[in-house]
């Protein structure tokens, strides 16, 4: 009798020890334990006020398994035999936890139990705590789904491994990635099914982006699956509205298949606050409401995103360059003539606004200042706005089907989606298939959780709860073309040419630009001079001291303010911020047939000034020889420090704001809303002299490596480290008084 006692009395022990919820042990008080993994009673629900919230973790769950649990001999306390036995009957109960073989040949932690890959699948979509492996490790994912951006997405990896997705889905290989998955760690995977590499066998699973449309090769693409994808700066703003082949690409996913013979029968529901619901397909919208047509601008909050990681501090998510944001003409039906439609009856604009959760008592109107409109996409993505700017007369929020004069691409919404003008384009959700009014904003991750910028201070953890949601865009500016030189003064500039005084662009060959976005796949350095040409306005022998007093250089850009505030005042530098002159600003708003009720299109801006006088080195500073120094000419080492100059812009809107001169100071680790002055480091170098093969000098010019800036300290910094990753980063082209 003794021995069984002992023997139920340390089972139960163990078994306490192994629940989640289980109370603190008297017998161990001073081993205080974590929560636990086994679930051998039911569940809290997310909401038991029992259920202390965590605060790294949005469902109140704390992470498993961040304290060791006390040692086995003070948890049973009595002595080995009892171990001994209630481990025997522990095994009886729960096998998976006492996998044979797995101790002799397993150094991994002791701590943590083993699991064998058939109880792993039994944790598949359909159970309601869903587990991956990921390498030889095994995480409860049940209270992520909530917070993963595609939550039902991630179900399907669901009772196996997670890295066959990860292996599509490129996205999710960053170390933030891994440091939150960390966080539902249960265990391993038993040597048992562990092949010699250490890891489970290979799974091979159904490419979701098999089906997503064919893209234009120019695009410089981020990530493939999902693919994001801006243009080269040489095509972003070569016109007014950018080709719709050419439209930035942002996708969280794949792109749905809507077959385009049955696209008249989609179907979008608008639900109303009271729950009524009402469903509309594509003809109805097209046959039964007016059709308007309105230009704007959609631009990601993580637009020149890679500046402020150069400038400010390491930064998560794509490294755009300046060529996340597009402009177009779209067309559909208003939204707000969709609502009214729909039987939202709005109170006048004009009444006094009623605090969040009160309702009028005298009608059924409703609060536009109170309430929200949530949008849902196809592939699940979802997103907000204020029903203010949703039934604004002047708001311009249409329910786009067309795009530069066509049906919506496949990469853009095809066939239905919201465009709001003036926000951020996180907003204007492609495959629109639901709306709903409602009194809060979307629960989606990408309204609560992300699109939201921080203080400087607040780290890699901010407080979201706290921070707003984007929504108006602030203003922004940058370059995208310089031409120098000859390149001016022979007329190349595509836009100084005859004729041309509109701002609109020559044919695409006929002149070089400057790509400050980038062309190759590569970080790379600035190539070796491919053109020797004589320039007999520069003497042969030794090369000039100082670059010419008139040297042109002609830039490019557009600029760019949200809620549809327009355009004043674009200024240029050219030497770093020291002095300053204005743009010209190309009028393209009163020449495009449908510019909306405000600005939300962009501002094309062009510039011609002469660069400042800056110093050619001619001494070398090594021993290197090279045709150049060899010939005693003095001319400029390329391994000698360059003098260059800084190309710098910034905008001013209607309302005054002008953009912040450092990234510093709004730095943020999502690296949203990067606005500060846009600047473009250009060096001279000298070539030719008695090495050369003509005997004579000239003057190259050059841009840098990476996206806009090209400051060689990145490049070197990427190589020194092997990244292999590809940035989009820039070869520059060499423009001179030789070219």
């Amino acid at each position: 009798m003794a021995a069984r006692t002992s023997k139920h009395f340390a089972t139960g022990i163990l078994r306490q020890f192994g629940r989640r919820d289980a109370p603190e042990l008297a017998i161990c008080r001073p081993y205080r334990l974590r929560p636990r993994h086994i679930h051998t009673t039911p569940r809290r629900a997310s909401g038991d006020p029992s259920r202390v919230p965590h605060p790294q973790l949005p469902t109140g769950r704390t992470p498993p398994f961040q304290a060791r649990a006390a040692p086995l001999s003070l948890l049973v306390g009595g002595g080995v035999a009892a171990s001994l036995l209630a481990y025997s009957q522990l095994a009886e109960d729960r096998p998976e936890l006492m996998s044979a073989g797995s101790t002799s040949t397993d150094d991994r932690d002791p701590s943590l139990p083993r699991f064998r890959l058939a109880d792993v699948r039994k944790h598949d979509a359909s159970s309601s705590e869903p587990w991956v492996i990921f390498e030889d490790k095994v995480y409860d994912i049940t209270d992520w789904i909530a917070a993963h951006p595609g939550g039902d997405v991630i179900l399907r990896a669901a009772g196996a491994s997670i890295e066959p997705y990860w292996n599509i889905f490129t996205i999710h290989k960053a170390p933030h990635v891994r440091e939150i998955l960390q966080q539902y760690l249960i265990g391993f995977i038993d040597v048992a099914d562990l092949g010699p590499n250490g890891l489970p066998a290979a799974e091979t699973i159904e490419d979701p982006f098999v089906d997503d449309p064919v893209r234009d090769p120019r695009l410089i693409t981020h990530t493939a699956k999902p693919r994001n994808a801006e243009p080269p700066n040489e095509e972003l703003d070569r016109t007014f509205h950018t080709p719709n082949d050419l439209f930035y690409v942002r996708h969280h996913m794949w792109v749905p298949v809507v077959e385009e013979a049955k696209a008249g029968e989609h179907l979008l529901s608008i639900e109303l606050p009271d729950g009524e619901i009402k469903t509309y397909t594509l003809e109805d919208l097209k046959t039964k409401f007016p059709t308007h047509k309105v230009t704007a601008v959609l631009q990601c909050s993580g637009n020149r995103r890679n500046d402020m990681t150069r400038h400010a501090g390491k930064t998560n998510g794509l490294q755009w360059g300046v060529g996340a944001i597009s402009n177009a003409e779209w067309e559909g039906v208003r939204l707000s003539d969709i609502l009214a439609d729909a039987g939202l009856n709005v109170r006048d604009a004009t009444s006094p606004t009623r605090k969040s959760g009160q309702h009028p008592t005298t009608d059924d109107k409703v609060d536009a200042n109170a309430l929200h409109v949530q949008f849902t996409g196809l592939e699940a993505y979802g997103a907000s706005i204020p029903l203010a700017k949703a039934v604004d007369p002047r708001g311009d929020v249409l329910l786009a089907f067309g795009m530069n004069g066509e049906s919506l691409p496949r990469d853009h919404g095809f066939p239905l989606r919201a465009v709001v003008p003036g926000h951020v384009a996180a907003r204007s959700v492609k495959w629109l298939s639901k709306i709903v009014v409602s009194d809060e904003e979307s629960t989606s991750q990408w309204q609560r959780r992300d699109y939201k910028s921080f203080g400087p201070n607040e780290g890699a953890n901010p407080d979201w709860d706290r921070a707003v949601s984007i929504q108006e865009m602030p203003v922004t500016s940058a370059i995208t073309g310089v031409w120098v030189g000859d390149c001016v003064r022979r007329g190349r500039v595509p836009w100084m040419g005859p004729n041309n005084n509109s701002g609109t662009p020559n044919q695409p060959n006929s002149s070089r630009i400057l790509d400050m976005a980038a062309v190759s796949q590569k970080v790379g350095f600035t190539p070796e001079p491919t053109s020797t040409t004589t320039n007999n306005s520069l003497p042969a022998n030794p090369c000039p001291p100082t670059t010419p007093a008139d040297e042109p250089v002609a830039v490019q850009g557009y600029a760019y303010s949200g809620g549809g505030r327009a355009i004043t005042r674009v200024d240029v530098s050219l030497d770093g911020g020291k002095t300053w002159d204005q743009a010209e600003l190309v009028n393209d708003r009163a020449e495009a047939p449908y510019p909306g009720n405000k600005a939300w299109a962009w501002t094309r801006w062009r510039y011609v000034g002469a660069l400042p006088i800056l110093t050619l080195p001619t001494t070398a500073t090594d021993t290197t020889t090279t045709a150049e120094n060899s010939s005693g000419s003095g001319c400029h080492d390329r391994k000698a420090p360059k003098q260059c100059t800084t190309l710098v812009v910034k905008a001013t809107d209607d309302a005054y704001n002008t953009q912040p001169e450092s990234h510093r100071g709004i730095y943020n680790v999502r690296g949203n809303l990067a606005t500060a002055w846009h600047r473009v480091k250009i060096c001279p170098r000298c070539t030719g002299g008695n090495g050369s093969k003509d005997g004579k000098g000239g003057l190259t010019w050059s841009t840098g490596e990476t996206f806009g800036c090209g400051f060689r300290k990145e490049a070197e910094e990427r190589r020194a480290s092997g990244q292999a990753e590809v940035v989009g980063s820039s070869v520059a082209y060499q423009l001179g008084r030789h070219f």
